[in-house]
């Protein structure tokens, strides 16, 4: 039922004024020097050809706007075709217009523990990968590791005392170098107090950019081993298809990087750097603000291997290794901005960026702590994120099991799987449902509540409906629902009516999600849906309907709002359970 890309107008305040509402009589009215009711209806009359059956007559109201009300034999026509395809896309097409999209999200760090920033970029980094593969774009998930940098010089050191066989090809396999972080800690420590280690280190760091053997070696055991800890992550959190492509991949550009911005005349020498001044960039005493690409030492920084980046996948073909894309997303903190303006900036203008690609960052706030500070553990340390998913899910089953007083083997032989399904989608849904760009308090009780916009809420809805279909269609003692056979929909109720208008709103929902990048729309629609199926089955019966006409139609009802949370759901990378 649902058509085309044509851009849309916004969708209306309040459904007493229809489902869509166009604003733009008033301002055309002033530049043309009309009166906004009579341009209102030369809008409605340039409409009216193009709307066939779709619309009810346009409205105008107030000062001129226009309100545009689907008819509700359309209605009927698209919640059918979402119930006969609600095990797939709901009958929404893929784009016509498909594009290669980078999304460079997660990042964590080599012999680093992954924290929650790690956590917020990899669930939205993830999810808008989930929504716009459903959309139909080519999408290439990349993870920009922090595998390269002068602190593995300190790393490299320290194991050639404490583990030299991690230094030899022919052992480092076999080493078991234990816990990654009290490693890092004790060669920091060993920098810090040791000017002999020191000096060592950064000697370290020299041979391995000159790719000597030990100390590329031991860099490799390094990050083979915390590949095996942020993996386990990964695996906890379902993230699949994540390409690695650390910084180290980018070094092989970056003098050439260096050399290309010199000769365009936009890298200049500076206090024995080379730097690149942008238009518009300052520090506060008012001077010109650098962004450096090659350290007075000969080092290469951030902006260089990220300046490379943008090149490698936007501007370098498929035959050149490159990603040639068309998009590319960068989900880090907001605390990045300014770096990511600058380099877009410079990318642009360098042109390592074609002017028909589009760089955008995706930020994020801090997670904080319920009383609104720095989320840490009592000790005031980093909260460990393999630490944090696990009390969910522990808090989770407490719950489930506390609900169940008297539980069957069956339920004992799922309630393991339930829990972790609810525990990390609690976890999951309390980030993407805030503003990805505010700050917000990590509170286990307020996540793993059943009450409100939470993920076990939005489960035992559709688990609820699940069993709702069960009994109208004797399945109750079925493993696995099969959904009904899609009817013609009867309109009885007006809350049949809002229900509807609530389902077919998925379109624009994701279309505006995959514009603006704010996942919180999904969960807010969710919440809606379900809200508006409450209000359905408060006032519909199903089971009892008058007629086997109304009762399968009402089915189909259900089964389109089911399929609507199943699929919204696995867009934000939250299974679904049938049975709680």
């Amino acid at each position: 039922p649902f058509g085309g890309e044509a851009p849309m107008p916004p969708p209306a305040t309040r459904a007493k004024f229809g489902d869509y509402q166009v604003n733009a009589a008033m301002g055309l009215a002033q530049s043309l020097g009309m009166n906004p009711r009579e341009c209102a209806q030369q809008i409605i009359d340039g409409l009216k050809p193009r709307l066939g059956d779709l619309m009810a007559e346009p409205e105008i109201a107030g000062p001129g706007f226009v309100n545009l009300k689907f008819q509700e034999s359309y209605l009927q026509q698209a919640a059918r075709a979402m119930a006969a395809d609600a095990t797939g896309r709901l009958a929404m097409p893929k784009t016509a217009k498909p594009q290669r999209i980078v999304v460079d999200f997660s990042s964590p760090n080599i012999a680093k523990e992954m924290h929650v920033g790690h956590l917020r970029s990899t669930i939205i980094g993830d999810t808008l990968c989930n929504l716009l593969e459903f959309l139909g774009h080519d999408v290439v998930r990349l993870n920009h590791v922090g595998d390269w940098g002068t602190q593995f010089g300190m790393l490299v050191e320290h194991l050639r005392t404490e583990y030299p066989e991690a230094l030899s090809k022919d052992t480092s396999e076999n080493v078991d170098l234990g816990d990654l972080v009290a490693l890092y800690k004790a060669a920091k420590k060993r920098f810090d107090d040791d000017e002999d280690f020191k000096t060592r280190a950064r000697n370290a760091v020299v041979k391995l950019q000159a790719g000597n053997e030990e100390e590329v070696v031991a860099w490799e055991a390094l990050c083979a081993a915390s590949r095996v800890e942020y993996q386990k992550i990964y695996d906890v959190l379902n993230i699949k298809g994540l390409e690695e492509r650390g910084e180290s991949f980018y070094n092989q550009y970056l003098g050439d990087v260096v050399e290309e911005l010199e000769k365009l005349g936009m890298a200049v020498e500076s206090e024995g750097a080379k730097v690149v001044f942008l238009e518009g960039y300052t520090n506060r005493d008012g001077s010109s603000l650098p962004m450096i690409v090659k350290k007075s030492d000969g080092g290469f920084n951030y902006a260089t291997t990220d300046m490379a980046a943008v090149r490698h996948r936007t501007k370098l073909s498929k035959d050149e290794n490159g990603e040639q894309a068309e998009r590319v997303l960068y989900v880090t903190d907001a605390g990045q901005a300014q770096h990511f303006q600058m380099v877009f900036q410079a990318a642009k203008q360098s042109g390592f960026c074609p002017e028909n690609a589009s760089l955008e960052h995706v930020p994020f706030g801090l997670v904080q702590g319920e009383d609104g500070k720095k989320f840490a553990t009592r000790s005031g340390d980093t909260v460990k994120l393999k630490d944090l998913l696990n009390e969910a899910v522990r808090i989770a089953g407490e719950d489930i099991r506390s609900r169940n007083q008297n539980p069957d083997p069956e339920f004992l032989e799922r309630v393991d799987r339930v829990s972790r399904i609810v525990g990390i989608g609690a976890v999951k849904y309390a980030d993407l449902s805030m503003n990805r760009e505010s700050n917000y308090r990590f509170s286990y009780d307020r996540m793993l509540s059943l009450n409100g916009n939470t993920a076990p809420y939005m489960m035992y809805a559709y688990a609820r409906i699940c069993g709702i279909i069960r009994k109208a269609s004797g399945q109750d003692a079925t493993e696995s629902i099969v959904w009904p056979e899609a009817s013609d929909i009867l309109v009885t109720h007006p809350t049949e009516v809002e229900l509807i208008r609530n389902l077919i709103k998925l379109p624009d929902i994701l279309n505006d999600v995959e514009r603006e990048l704010y996942p919180n729309k999904i969960c807010d629609h969710l919440f809606e849906t379900s809200q508006s199926f409450n209000q359905f089955y408060e006032n519909c019966s199903v089971n009892n309907a008058e007629t086997p006409e109304l009762k399968a139609s009402r089915l189909s009802l259900c089964t389109a709002t089911a399929g609507t949370i199943r699929l919204l759901l696995q867009i934000i990378g939250i299974e679904v359970i049938e049975k709680m």
